[in-house]
């Protein structure tokens, strides 16, 4: 069974036994991070996605969002892991527009 949820109604909830993707983590401020990895329960699997080069949020930058904030942070934890891909997979145009504007 797949659950879409927002996370503006996450406070407040223990997910134990999930699967939990979140998508576009580079628009999340290191805040919004912390309120979702601390509703981890017991057997729960989180995957974060983004592109700190993609970033939409006017109060956020490649540095400052909360994706590279968790990385950063978890980088020498025995239970987390980062995966940085180097190629982009949109168009040349994406590319580029990600790495100039």
């Amino acid at each position: 069974m797949l659950d879409l949820e927002a996370l503006t109604y996450i406070r407040g909830r223990s997910i134990p036994r999930q699967f939990i993707i979140c998508d576009e983590a580079q628009n999340l401020s290191p805040h919004m991070i912390k309120t979702l990895v601390t509703r981890v329960g017991e057997g729960t699997k989180l995957v974060l996605t983004g592109d700190p080069e993609q970033i939409d949020n006017p109060y956020l930058d490649a540095s400052s969002n909360g994706l590279t904030y968790l990385v950063e942070r978890l980088k020498n934890e025995a239970i987390a892991g980062h995966v940085h891909l180097n190629d982009g997979v949109r168009s040349e145009v994406a590319e580029m527009g990600s790495r100039l504007l």
